[in-house]
């Protein structure tokens, strides 16, 4: 008897127990405990991509709580942010129980609140904690930039060069590396997002690697639509109004006007890839700026003081504008630097072309 009594109340006990718990195909749910973000904050999850996507959730802080609940297909890699706010959480939404918590605190960056939410701990996601130990290598490289920055700052030109030459090539051996040790899953394709501001040629041989399981993965299909778009070259490109420092309206059929072949560049001050691409930019606008190339600079910046300040600092002799007027929409530019190269008539003979490759092509364009 004792012992039919120990059986029924094990399986009374089992019973409980899986009732009381909601299984991980069940869904999500995500729960944060932050200190130091005011009441009626808005969180949101917004994906990890190149592109300016649109929350996937969003939810307002009550007493430092807040909670998301939902059900993925797949895992997916987000960022936890806060609206109109600089500094983010990144993390791996999977179906069981996650909570974030710590404590915040916020500075101020040109007007916009920061905080760093990237001291926040997260429990309960075994996806977000073997994304974090992948992404290490992306705070080495930072620390790296850092110590190069401090270690340069009274060198000479020709000595910053080098050092920035030496530096970018440590990281693209570095995030190569990492890739190439995830290329049979669907993290290969995802740290070529994580790791990186834009794909580029450079990365088709890292995509190449990559095995077919990880090409036909959500990520590798992400990969493949940026390294590989849908053409456009040969179709006119969509004619736009924006406004100068004065008000005064400015069509790109006037910015075009005497010009063989135009860039139209879109970029923000807060874009460090498109910072580093303006030297490149200015050499070429001195070797063919007198034959009839034009650029023409759009930043989608939010604040117009971050814009100018940036201006001030980087002296671009060319035509810049502050995107007032939704011309970033109108062309869907999804990501900076996102750039558009047009002949006179305004038909695209180039897309997103950088580097030594927008150097190549205006090479031949003006043989």
């Amino acid at each position: 008897m004792m012992k039919k009594e120990t059986i029924l109340l094990a399986a009374a006990a089992l019973l409980a127990a899986a009732c009381s718990s909601t299984p991980s195909t069940d869904g999500y749910t995500l729960t944060g405990h932050i200190e130091g973000l005011p009441d009626s904050t808005h969180v949101q999850l917004i994906p990890v991509s190149h592109y300016n996507e649109k929350p996937l959730a969003d939810t307002v802080i009550v007493n430092g709580e807040f909670t998301f609940t939902g059900k993925m297909d797949e895992p997916r890699a987000v960022l936890l942010l806060v609206k109109d706010a600089y500094g983010s959480r990144r993390l791996m939404l999977e179906n069981t129980a996650i909570e974030v918590s710590g404590t915040v605190t916020a500075t101020d960056n040109n007007g916009t609140p920061s905080y760093d939410l990237d001291r926040l701990s997260v429990s309960g996601s075994p996806l977000s904690t073997r994304y974090d130990s992948l992404m290490s290598v992306r705070e080495q490289m930072d620390a790296l930039f850092k110590a190069k920055a401090t270690l340069y700052k009274d060198s000479t030109m020709e000595a910053r060069a080098a050092a920035n030459h030496k530096f970018f090539a440590t990281v693209d051996s570095t995030f190569h590396a990492a890739v190439l040790s995830q290329k049979d899953s669907y993290w290969g394709p995802l740290l070529m997002i994580s790791l990186t501001s834009y794909l580029d040629k450079g990365q088709q041989a890292w995509y190449d690697e990559l095995s077919d399981a990880a090409k036909a993965s959500y990520y590798g299909q992400k990969v493949k639509e940026e390294l590989y778009p849908a053409g456009k070259v040969g179709s006119a490109v969509t004619e736009f109004t924006v406004k100068d420092n004065n008000g005064k309206e400015v069509t790109l059929a006037s910015l075009r006007e005497g010009k063989k072949y135009v860039l139209i560049d879109f970029w923000a001050s807060w874009c460090n890839p498109c910072r580093k691409e303006i030297p490149n930019l200015k050499n070429l606008y001195k070797l063919y700026g007198d034959k009839g190339f034009q650029i023409v600079s759009i930043s989608i910046d939010k604040k117009k003081a971050e814009w100018e300040k940036a201006l001030e600092e980087e002296q671009l002799p060319w035509p810049n504008f502050l995107d007032e007027t939704g011309v970033a929409d109108l062309y869907k530019v999804r990501f900076v630097p996102t750039m558009y190269l047009i002949d006179a008539q305004g038909t695209l003979v180039g897309e997103n072309l950088r580097g030594q490759a927008l150097a190549d092509k205006l090479k031949e364009l003006f043989q």
